[in-house]
């Protein structure tokens, strides 16, 4: 009759303790759960940012090349114009004193 009461007491603790532990662990995977979370919205942000990083340097990348090109057109123009001018001829003064 007395070893019913005790033992209820006893494991009114042993509960409160396993209780309180079940709560600490899931408080800790509640933590765990949000950083996790957190990381993983985080790593697709940074997966965003680098994919709008990537397609600009391509398009810069094309940028240059067409600039490129139009520089060469340009080039070979105003070379072609130069040689085409007298103002821009090469004078050979030997020849002239011969």
């Amino acid at each position: 009759h007395l070893s019913g009461p005790r033992s209820s007491k006893v494991e009114r603790p042993h509960s409160t303790m396993m209780n309180a532990d079940m709560d600490a662990i899931e408080a800790e995977n509640q933590v765990e759960l949000e950083e996790k979370t957190r990381l993983i919205n985080q790593v697709l942000e940074l997966q965003h940012t680098l994919e709008d990083l990537s397609a600009r340097v391509d398009a810069v990348k094309e940028e240059n090349l067409k600039l490129k090109s139009e520089n060469q057109v340009l080039g070979q123009y105003i070379e072609n114009l130069m040689s085409a001018s007298s103002v821009f001829q090469t004078t050979d003064t030997k020849s002239k004193r011969k």
